[in-house]
């Protein structure tokens, strides 16, 4: 008998699940939105609920009424012979579902279709079944749209994406028949690539599915029940035959030689969740699963040259703003292509500019849906990492102003010197010029192949055009000097600043750019800020503490943009608190957290004023960092902050939050500062400002003082 069936699936899927039929057999074969129609037998229909992969359900229609009245749609269901497809004694549920754009009180449709098989078996067979909404014996469909009814059987009889193995969940996880999507658009079937990993696995949806994939494995070999089982005119004995050639082909598909499968996730909790789903898969230990950040993650030893690499990042309202995201996404691009060169990748994205981030040879681009929310899956090529070192300037060509001779002079033997020295410490950020000559009052820095120059306000017996004169003399010199066009050269005016005004906003272009910093990538932004996110002097200081932090609780007070907190995470920090008073700056710190791959967890940002905070803590830590401003009269505390009047409290207070053996780095760049030895005569203080000065600091050491507090 040749039936016609519906084969419902997510938005997006139905090439897929189209030739997902074609192959199982199936004719007259037409793609709708969210379905696909078909023609074939029962046992066609038996071996979609047990081998699609794609396939959500499988409707066998029963009749159309066309009228949008329940009235009309009780008329024509009490007239149907139901005891042609179910047994009147036996159970049945009704599910009611709407096409967009449908108003219609679903409960209350289905409430009318039961009734009407109620009313039909009662006087046509004297009994009537009864309602089941676990396990029916037939489940009834009935669908409403803006013409009437469709009523149908659910020969899947619930949704085919519950394969049986997800007996752990985590967070927002991938829904099965859309993990499998992704992998047949990859190519995973046909590909014959030797190995896959997912370094976001989560429960380890794709790992399971790729896996099963791989080994020939039924989809719905763990179901014990599926809607055609009830259906009256099925052959029980077709559903046997079915589902041993299922057993004998896993069988057999786990004998034979499998790709390596991989998964990792910075949970602790997703890694369990995810190993006990693999054994309830029945893949043993084929799939291997470890806990690491993305940040940490390796090519396996044992991993091939080549592979498939798929994730589902978190996006959406699972991690942050979008900003955040795209970080996140670049992230992942950079690790893949430092790991992974040469693979395939396929990646889920919540937005377009996320899925761009990661930089991938570009294959295509699917849209489809996530539940209700739409996603992109991006399918590419790893590229490898291009290759970074230290940018070497070369001289422009052409002449300069005799008058900025001197000035260019001081900049070729500073730049010669400083370059050597960071090629030496791979360093990628330093300064090369800080008002070395006094006519010429200005700060050079470089960050990788760009220039940062600071103006310092010139004194007031310095004629305005005069100085003005200078400085245009000194961008011509050193511009020429560095060999650099006018748009990567990013100039500024530093005036005395008046408390929090080195923090406030200049601009609102929103350009950042990555540098690198030790172990580290950080956004800076040229334009918008007075200073660029990234202090450099205090580089040095930055380095040790990470060289201190592993394993250790770190509190970073006043944190800036968070990046000695960064530091610390990626050098195995066993928590970081990043504190600041600004909601702008923390979120910049989350940025630069999710450019590196470090996740949210055991990694918290506090908005809060320091001393306040710090009063109120009753937590301990190993290791802080202690950078205030020289003066503070934010709107957002209730007093005045001085430096040089509060720092033997705010030490005090820091010193109480310290666990036993733990360590204080106290640090400012307040000139005239003089350290209270006596009030603070109870700690260990030792002075260690010359040694974290960097080379590029040298020629000013009084750029910060610095001293590590013990009790």
């Amino acid at each position: 008998m040749i039936i016609d069936v519906v084969v419902t699936c997510g938005d997006g899927t139905e090439p897929v699940l189209e030739r997902e039929l074609q192959l199982l057999g199936l004719t007259d074969i037409r793609r709708e939105r969210g379905a696909v129609l078909a023609c074939g037998t029962m046992e066609q229909a038996a071996r979609i609920c047990l081998w699609s992969r794609v396939a959500s359900r499988v409707l066998l229609p029963l009749f159309d009424v066309e009228s949008t009245s329940t009235d009309a749609l009780y008329d024509a269901a009490v007239e149907y012979p139901w005891g042609d497809v179910l047994n009147p004694r036996g159970t049945i549920a009704v599910h009611a579902s709407a096409s967009r754009n449908t108003k219609i009180h679903t409960q209350y449709v289905s409430l009318k279709l039961k009734d009407a098989v109620v009313d039909h078996c009662r006087e046509h067979h004297g009994v009537r079944p009864s309602v089941n909404v676990e396990q029916p014996d037939v489940p009834l469909q009935v669908h409403a749209t803006l013409r009437g009814f469709q009523v149908s059987i659910d020969l899947s009889g619930d949704s085919l994406h519950r394969r049986g193995y997800r007996v752990a969940m985590t967070q927002a996880p991938l829904k099965e028949t859309l993990a499998a999507t992704l992998l047949m658009q990859a190519g995973w079937q046909e590909s014959g690539l030797p190995a896959l990993v997912d370094p976001m696995c989560g429960s380890g949806t794709f790992l399971i599915e790729a896996a099963w994939m791989a080994a020939d494995i039924a989809p719905g070999i763990n179901r014990e029940y599926f809607g055609f089982q009830g259906f009256a005119p099925f052959d029980p004995a077709i559903w046997t035959d079915i589902r041993d050639e299922a057993i004998e082909r896993r069988h057999v598909g786990l004998q034979k030689k499998l790709p390596q499968f991989f998964g990792f996730d910075a949970s602790a909790d997703a890694v369990e969740v995810a190993r006990r789903n693999v054994q309830a898969a029945g893949l043993g230990d084929l799939v291997v699963i470890e806990q690491k950040a993305l940040y940490e993650l390796r090519r396996p030893e044992l991993a091939p040259s080549q592979g498939l690499l798929i994730c589902n990042p978190p996006y959406g309202e699972r991690l942050g703003d979008k900003d955040t995201m795209r970080d996140l996404y670049r992230a992942l691009g950079r690790v893949s292509s430092e790991q992974f060169p040469g693979w395939q990748a396929c990646v889920l994205a919540a937005d377009i500019q996320h899925a761009d981030a990661m930089g991938f040879g570009h294959r295509a681009t699917e849209r489809m849906h996530n539940g209700a929310l739409i996603v992109y899956a991006r399918h590419g090529d790893i590229l490898p990492a291009p290759p970074r070192g230290i940018t070497r300037f070369q001289e422009g060509t052409g002449t300069i102003p005799p008058e900025a001779e001197p000035f260019a002079n001081r900049l070729r033997k500073n730049l010669k010197a400083a370059q050597k020295q960071a090629e030496v410490a791979n360093v990628s950020c330093y300064r090369v010029y800080d008002a070395d000559m006094p006519e010429f009052n200005l700060a050079v820095d470089v960050y990788e192949g760009q220039l940062h120059v600071q103006e310092y306000a010139p004194p007031k017996t310095i004629e305005a055009e005069k100085a003005e004169a200078r400085f245009k003399l000194a961008l011509i010199a050193i511009r020429h000097v560095f060999g650099l066009h006018r748009e990567q050269v990013f100039i500024k005016v530093r005036s005395r600043q008046k408390g929090n005004q080195q923090y406030e906003k200049q601009g609102s272009k929103g350009k950042f750019v990555e540098v690198r910093e030790g172990q580290a990538w950080l956004l800076v932004n040229f334009t918008d800020y007075l200073d660029t996110g990234l202090f450099l002097d205090h580089r040095p200081l930055r380095l040790r503490m990470a060289e201190e932090s592993k394993g250790k609780h770190f509190l970073n007070l006043f944190a800036y943009t968070g990046v000695a907190s960064v530091h610390a995470a990626l050098a195995g920090a066993a928590s970081t608190v990043t504190l600041d008073l600004s909601p702008t700056y923390l979120a910049w710190a989350e940025r630069n957290f999710a450019l590196n791959g470090i996740p949210p967890e055991n990694h918290y940002f506090e908005q809060a004023d320091s001393i306040q905070w710090l009063r109120d803590c009753q937590e301990k830590f190993d290791l802080i960092f202690l950078d205030p401003p020289t003066f503070s009269n934010s709107k957002r505390t209730p007093g005045v902050f001085d430096v040089q009047e509060d720092h033997v409290e705010l030490v005090e207070l820091c010193m109480r939050r310290l666990n036993a053996g733990g360590v204080l780095y106290f640090s400012n760049n307040f000139r005239k500062f003089k350290l209270d030895e006596q009030a603070l005569q109870r700690f260990r203080i030792e002075d260690i400002s010359a040694d974290t000065i960097g080379f590029d600091f040298a020629r000013n050491p009084g750029i910060h003082r610095c001293w590590r507090i013990t009790a």
